[in-house]
């Protein structure tokens, strides 16, 4: 059963809610080496339920918080999201050296992202 593998959030100034994640939870938070400017925070101990994500500058229009979901197959899970009523807002993508990326929306509004692990993705 897929669950949620990350989880992003975005912020006007990273460095401050870096700051602010680290003083008040004790999160980890490493520059990504990616095509964008982007920070993964370890959330805590790999042993414990839970997830890690990352934090990015927000954009113009903004973006909300969103989880993404782990799947086997992305193109499987898409046609599966707009088969439930769900739609495709941002078709598949590369995020070279992780996967395959596409965000979706639920029947509610609600944006998620879908996220198939392979490392050769380009």
């Amino acid at each position: 059963m897929p669950r949620p593998v990350h989880f992003d959030m975005t912020a006007d100034n990273p460095e401050r809610a870096i700051q602010f994640y680290q003083s008040v939870f004790g999160w980890k938070f490493a520059r990504w080496d990616g095509p964008m400017e982007y920070w993964m925070a370890t959330t805590g101990d790999e042993k414990e339920p839970g997830i890690n994500g990352g934090i990015s500058k927000r954009g113009q229009g903004g973006m909300p918080a969103m989880n993404t979901i782990g799947v086997p197959d992305i193109d499987q899970f898409s046609k599966k999201v707009q088969e439930g009523g769900g739609k495709v807002v941002q078709p598949k993508m590369p995020v070279p050296g992780v996967g395959w990326y596409a965000a979706c929306q639920d029947t509610e509004g609600n944006i998620f992202g879908l996220m198939q692990m392979d490392e050769k993705a380009k």
